[in-house]
């Protein structure tokens, strides 16, 4: 008897030790939280695994927390991506059989985290036959899709999901007699305001006294010469317009929230993306060697902030659409840039330069003027969403179908044309043809 309640009283003690270690774990911010993982985290979420609360809002929250949680961050995604299955669809009355299917009310149903061992590409975790539950019909009203495979709705140059823009019919037919390429020559790319957007900001300043920490300014002369080379130093900002912290005082590594104050909109979608996802949760700046991509080992501890790709004081924007970028990555398709056509054309003064921030990082605009979106993977999974802000600026729909479906070009990063074709052009000349 005595024996028994001694091992009762260890067990009792051990099980309140491992709750009062996870408790502290949960709780603590400052904590290692890798016991806590169920399982591994997707492609897309790895980097925040450890800011479980930007999930988690709620300790016993289900779905409605999860969903929450989702549209924090991907909400204005997927309004922009005018989505071709939206939640109201499957809310309403007439479609209630759908759910029986799939309940696409919620990211969670086909996005399932900690299920490393079943998610497939773009984070899904559904069986790559999910498409053909509901649109096994299909082959009967579209004979050219009579002997597509039942699990290929999603591939390469064919449906998305959620934005099927440049691969619906009418689109595709409308756009089905261009030429390859167009006149690039005769191009424009459009010109961020970012000369206006920081005088304005230099406004807003003004009446707040700044001090001018001439002792600095002494110190680091060609750093001051540097700085009036740049658009910055144009618009008439001194050194304490990033280097004042919120009492005053002198900072020697300003941080994001500087360079927000002037740069709204590319710092939001800086956070949006792998860079800054981060920085976003409150962790600390992601670094190549956090990565499970390709990069360079003598760049694994560099950090990313604004920093990393515009220097302290020259704000070189070539440098930071090719050189900061070659400069970590490490992968065949990077690696392959410099030696590929987009990249010629950089020597050439025919049509304008395509760098990497050309295609990753492509001008938008918005009420303020044009500015750069920062989140450099916007458009990047999948690659189809580059097809109509970024390649049909140059190609036609045709060709940029073809050569993003091509997985070997995108390696050698487009150094000939496609040896592939998708029929999806073909399929809707040939429908516009018999209608």
């Amino acid at each position: 008897m005595v024996t028994k309640n001694k091992t009762w009283i260890f067990w009792l003690v051990l099980s309140v030790c491992a709750l009062g270690y996870f408790m502290f774990v949960l709780w603590d911010e400052g904590a290692q939280r890798e016991q806590l993982l169920i399982g591994e985290a997707s492609h897309g979420h790895f980097q925040i695994e450890m800011a479980c609360e930007s999930c988690h809002t709620e300790p016993f929250g289900g779905k409605e927390m999860l969903q929450d949680a989702c549209e924090s961050c991907h909400a204005d995604e997927l309004k922009a991506a005018h989505d071709s299955h939206p939640r109201k669809k499957f809310t309403d009355p007439r479609n209630a059989d759908l759910l029986e299917i799939i309940d696409a009310r919620y990211c969670v149903s086909c996005h399932m985290e900690h299920q490393a061992e079943q998610t497939r590409a773009m984070g899904v975790t559904l069986p790559d036959d999910y498409c053909f539950h509901c649109h096994e019909d299909v082959g009967d009203e579209r004979p050219s899709h009579q002997d597509l495979a039942f699990d290929s709705c999603a591939s390469a140059g064919c449906h998305n999901y959620h934005d099927n823009r440049a691969l619906y019919e009418d689109f595709l037919a409308e756009h089905a007699e261009e030429a390859w390429l167009r006149d690039v020559a005769a191009m424009a790319i459009p010109e961020t305001n970012l000369v206006q957007r920081m005088e304005k900001a230099l406004a807003q300043q003004a009446s707040q006294p700044q001090k001018a920490f001439p002792e600095q300014r002494a110190a680091n002369p060609h750093v001051n010469d540097d700085w009036l080379m740049t658009s910055h130093g144009a618009a008439g900002l001194a050194c304490a317009a990033c280097h004042t912290g919120d009492t005053g005082e002198w900072l020697d590594e300003p941080g994001i929230d500087q360079c927000a104050s002037c740069h709204t909109q590319e710092s939001k979608s800086f956070l949006s993306g792998k860079h800054g996802m981060r920085l976003a949760q409150g962790l600390s700046p992601m670094s190549p060697g956090q990565s499970k991509l390709a990069f360079d080992p003598a760049a694994a501890h560099n950090s990313m902030t604004c920093n990393s790709c515009h220097q302290s004081h020259e704000f070189d924007t070539s440098f930071a659409a090719v050189e900061a970028c070659l400069g970590c990555h490490a992968d065949e398709h990077s690696k392959a840039f410099m030696g590929a056509p987009h990249a010629s054309l950089a020597e050439s003064s025919e049509g304008p330069t395509v760098t990497c921030a050309t295609c990753h990082m492509p001008r938008e605009e918005l009420a303020g003027g044009v500015v750069v979106n920062h989140n450099q993977n916007a458009n990047l999974r999948p690659n189809e969403k580059m097809i109509r802000p970024v390649c049909m600026q140059c190609h036609s729909l045709e060709f940029s179908i073809d050569a993003l479906a091509d997985p070997d070009l995108i390696k050698n990063n487009f150094s000939h044309a496609p040896d592939q074709h998708i029929p999806s052009v073909d399929w809707a000349r040939a429908r516009a043809s018999d209608h």
